[in-house]
């Protein structure tokens, strides 16, 4: 019977740090796997454009195969015929966790599409994955027979990246081999390939010789005192095993002996004395009123390679009765969704680590309301004040671009986007998402109001793309729909500022005065009532500053109070 040979891929999310690489596997005329790493996950056709078919790929790694499934990430291990696991389990691939998201650390399989013993084609959905952003179709890349999956259910949730999720054989007939395939015997293919990763390695650990010889008989000369030769962990192990630790030549300092020392020598079958128990006498005074009389005692101590503290008497047990606490009505614990756990790390880190400041502006909407119903009954146009707002932000983004950066904490610097791309908060029934309107300077009202209804459509649906999420230069969050009048944003990393958009109230705004050369008011206009709009700036003060805030906030409400200039 030919080899057979196990192939587990094994993605870390550093291998996906763009969060759209995705693979290919290919199979010889030996069943060897071969993987080729492309550049995204839903276009896998892109193999064929690059000329990367099944035979060059067997050419290019014919003398390199070792080299490549560790550039790879996969892990490979073959068992003789006579093997009873190798007759048992025919050539597979066992599918990990994959990284849908460059932010992706744990996910959890909301639904499996296929049942055990399904085929597939490349494309196909194997299942559907819930990630940090979104729940997110698996499709595989390759045909395949799945024959056993491994997390399902409770076992499938908040499961980190690079977790084997089920089993992925080439023919239908060897489904049945698998019924009893378990997650342990995917441990032991994993410590088998790293066991040989390790062999080809050079590297030379030292560890501190011990003599193997079956009995020790006398201590070694050192400078220390016999109470402080061991550990507290290798006094610790040495007593409970009833074993003077003392005999053992140490690696420590003066010769001092360790846990790993102790552990090795137990590993090697190094015999150790025991400890022993040696009696000794004193002699008690005993004094009384009328004679003194001296009483030999006896006494038998146990001799420890260190002055172990004598035991105190334990005391007594108290039942303590803790009381009940009573509470009133009923309640449901719901826990969080893998989006909500995110969203709430993902803030804290922000608000802890980003230096937020705020800055304020009031802009009257009187001329954008009136353009708004300009619009809508004499050319049929429906845009909403959210549009508005956008695209006035975009203009003001395109000409104070110092607000349009992101900051790079590892390297302490100030990026500026050359494109403005707005990332637009949506509320889901799973969480808070935002979908991005790239480009947003350079689109019509129109387009921006067509734009804006299809992303918060589909974000509902949980039916988004990955990178109609990802990235953004600059975040808005409106909750004036909601009746919210003003509120403060926590900013996205690695965006440097977010704008917070409160709804329009009707409030009373005086007249600027006015005065002549005999100090009267000739002011002619009086106070009025205006619908005014109150916007709250976000930004980290590594990135903008006060002034350049203020500049922002200026030119966002001179669009706004000019709303003929958002039609150009």
């Amino acid at each position: 019977m030919a080899a057979a040979t196990t192939r587990s891929i094994m993605m870390s999310s550093s291998s996906l740090s763009s969060g759209r690489h995705g693979y290919r596997v290919f199979t010889d005329n030996n069943r060897r796997s071969m993987c080729v790493m492309i550049s995204s996950l839903y276009e896998s056709s892109n193999i064929n454009r690059n000329g990367l078919t099944n035979m060059n790929l067997k050419k290019r790694n014919q003398n390199q195969n070792q080299n490549w499934y560790s550039r790879t990430g996969m892990l490979r291990s073959s068992s003789s015929s006579s093997s009873s696991d190798g007759d048992k389990y025919p050539p597979h691939t066992i599918f990990p966790m994959p990284a849908l998201s460059p932010t992706m650390e744990t996910g959890s399989i909301a639904k499996w599409n296929m049942e055990v013993g399904s085929s597939f084609s490349a494309g196909d959905i194997l299942c559907e994955i819930e990630t940090d952003k979104a729940t997110v179709d698996f499709e595989a890349q390759d045909d395949g027979v799945l024959a056993k999956i491994l997390r399902d259910g409770d076992d499938a949730k908040d499961l980190e990246v690079g977790v084997p999720i089920c089993v992925v054989v080439d023919e239908e007939e060897d489904v049945v081999k698998f019924a009893d395939f378990t997650l342990s015997e995917v441990d032991v293919v994993e410590a088998e390939s790293s066991q040989q990763e390790e062999a080809l390695t050079d590297t030379s650990v030292t560890t501190p010789t011990t003599s193997s010889t079956s009995n020790i008989t006398d201590r070694p000369h050192r400078d220390v005192p016999l109470e402080h030769v061991l550990s507290p962990a290798a006094r610790h192990i040495s007593q409970s095993m009833g074993l003077d630790a003392t005999y053992l030549e140490g690696s420590g300092r003066q010769g001092r002996v360790t846990k790993s020392d102790l552990l090795l020598a137990l590993k090697n079958g190094v015999s150790l004395p025991a400890l022993t128990t040696i009696t000794t006498t004193t002699n008690t005074t005993t004094s009384d009123t009328s004679h003194t009389a001296s009483t030999p005692s006896t006494t038998t101590t146990t001799t420890t390679p260190s002055s172990a503290p004598t035991k105190s008497i334990p005391s007594p047990t108290i039942q303590v009765t803790i009381p009940t606490i009573s509470t009133t009505g009923p309640y449901e614990d719901i826990p969080n969704n893998n989006m909500r756990k995110v969203i709430a790390k993902r803030l804290t880190e922000s608000k802890s680590t980003v230096p937020h400041f705020y800055s304020t502006i009031q802009v009257e909407l009187d001329a954008v309301l009136a353009l708004r119903k300009e619009l809508q009954s004499k050319h049929s146009i429906k845009v909403s004040v959210n549009d508005l707002v956008l695209r006035s932000s975009a203009l003001a983004l395109r000409d104070v671009p110092e607000v349009n950066s992101s900051y790079d904490p590892k390297s302490k610097s100030v990026s500026t986007s050359s494109t403005v791309d707005i990332s637009v908060a949506v509320a889901t029934p799973t969480g808070l998402i935002t979908p991005i309107v790239p480009s947003a300077d350079t689109m019509g009202l129109v387009d921006i109001s067509d734009k804006v209804k299809d992303l918060a459509t589909r974000a509902r649906d949980n039916k988004l793309q990955p990178d109609e999420y990802q990235g953004g230069t600059f975040t808005i969050s409106n909750l004036g729909m909601f009746g919210i009048n003003e509120f403060g944003a926590v900013i996205n990393p690695p965006q440097a500022a977010i704008l917070a958009v409160g709804g329009g109230t009707r409030t009373i705004v005086p007249t600027p005065y006015m005065e002549n050369s005999k100090g009267e008011n000739v002011s002619s206009n009086k106070p009025g009532i205006k619908t005014v709009m109150t916007a709250k700036l976000s930004a980290d003060r590594r990135v903008v500053d006060e002034p350049t805030a203020a500049l922002f906030l200026q030119a966002f409400r001179y669009y706004l109070s000019k709303p003929e200039l958002l039609l150009l």
